[in-house]
C-alpha cells in the first residue's frame, strides 16, 4: 500500500500559508475561485454533527470578511468538486449567500480524503469521540491500516487509537449519551471493562444523575469487576504458593490470572479486555508451544 503525502504534518503542509510543494503539478493544482453550488460534501467526512449556532456565527463572519482560508477540494467530473476539508466554511458560505469561494485543488484518493478530513477535524477539535472512533475504524477496516499506521498518521499513540475504537463496542444507548454530551469520552471508556450492557447502563445512569467524575466511575467499575470473582470459603483460602503462581502468570501473560485449586484439580482463569490482549495471550501460550514442537 502506498504511503500518503503530507499526512502527520498538519494542515500547514496542505493549505496556503504552508509549503505547497507537495501539490500535484498541472491544471489540478493551485488556488482559484469555484461556485459554491459546484461543490459536493466529502462522502467520507467523519463528522456527522455540526453546531448550528457556531455555524451561524461563522456565516456572519463570512458575510463581513469573506472566506479567508480556502477549502481543500478534489476535482470531480462535469466541472464539479468534492470537498476534502473545510465543510464548516462551505456550509457557512452557503448560509452567507456567497456565489463563489476560494478553493485549493488537490488530487486525493478516497483514503487520503478521509485521512485529510480526519486530521483537520482532530486539529480543530471538531469531532465528538464516536465520530473519531468511526473514522479510525474505517481506516482500519476499509483501508487495511494497522493501529500503528493510523496512530502515526494522526499523531497519537497506538493505545489511544485502540481505546477510542473500543467505544464502538458500547451499547447504542451509551453511544447516544456520548454523542449528546451527557457523558464524556473518558467516562465512556471507563465503562468498557463491565461485562454486560445492563451493568454499563446502570453506571452510566449514575454518572448522569450524580455527576460522577471519571475517577469515581473507575473506582465503581473496579469494585464491580472484582465482585464477579467467587469469594473463597474460609476453609479453602489460597495458599502462598498459589498466590505466587498467580503472580508469575500475570507477569508472563500481562493480564489478571486466577488459580483455583481443589482437592482433585482446579481451574485457571485468564482475563482479557480487548482483541489485542487476547491475541497476545494466544501468542504467549500457543506460539511458544508451536515453537517448541517445531524445534523438537
Amino acid at each position: 500500500m502506498s504511503k500518503k503525502r503530507g499526512l502527520g504534518k498538519g494542515l500547514g503542509a496542505l493549505i496556503p500559508g504552508g509549503d505547497d510543494s507537495e501539490l500535484p503539478a498541472g491544471r489540478d493544482s493551485g488556488l482559484q475561485m469555484a461556485p459554491v453550488g459546484a461543490i459536493s460534501p466529502n462522502p467520507r467526512q467523519p463528522r456527522s454533527h455540526l453546531d448550528q449556532a457556531a455555524l451561524a456565527e461563522l456565516a456572519d463572519s463570512i458575510r463581513e470578511h469573506g472566506v479567508i482560508q480556502p477549502l481543500l477540494v478534489n476535482r470531480a467530473a462535469g466541472g464539479r468538486y468534492t470537498l476534502i476539508a473545510g465543510e464548516r466554511r462551505w456550509r457557512a458560505a452557503q448560509q452567507a449567500g456567497l456565489a463563489e469561494v476560494p478553493v485549493l485543488i488537490k488530487e486525493a484518493t478516497p483514503q487520503a480524503m478521509l485521512e485529510l478530513a480526519l486530521i483537520e477535524n482532530i486539529q480543530r477539535a471538531d469531532l465528538n469521540p464516536l465520530e473519531e472512533a468511526l473514522a479510525y475504524r474505517q481506516l482500519l477496516d476499509e483501508f487495511g491500516l494497522t493501529q500503528e499506521e493510523v496512530a502515526r498518521q494522526v499523531g497519537k499513540g497506538r493505545s489511544t487509537i485502540a481505546n477510542q475504537v473500543r467505544l464502538l463496542d458500547l451499547p447504542p444507548n451509551i453511544q447516544q449519551a456520548l454523542t449528546d454530551g451527557e457523558i464524556s469520552g473518558a467516562h465512556a471508556r471507563s465503562l468498557l471493562p463491565l461485562p454486560t450492557p445492563e451493568a454499563q447502563t446502570a453506571v452510566m445512569n449514575s454518572i448522569i444523575k450524580q455527576g460522577l467524575s471519571v475517577r469515581q466511575v473507575e473506582a465503581i467499575v473496579k469494585k464491580m469487576v472484582e465482585g464477579e470473582k467467587p469469594r473463597p470459603r474460609p476453609a479453602h483460602k489460597p495458599a502462598v504458593e498459589v498466590a505466587a503462581l498467580e503472580a508469575q502468570f500475570r507477569q508472563s501473560l500481562g493480564t489478571r490470572v486466577n488459580v483455583h485449586k481443589g482437592p482433585q484439580g482446579g481451574r485457571v482463569i485468564i482475563y482479557f479486555y480487548s482483541d489485542e490482549e487476547l491475541q497476545a495471550i494466544y501468542d504467549a501460550i500457543v506460539g511458544e508451544a508451536t515453537n517448541r514442537s517445531d524445534h523438537a
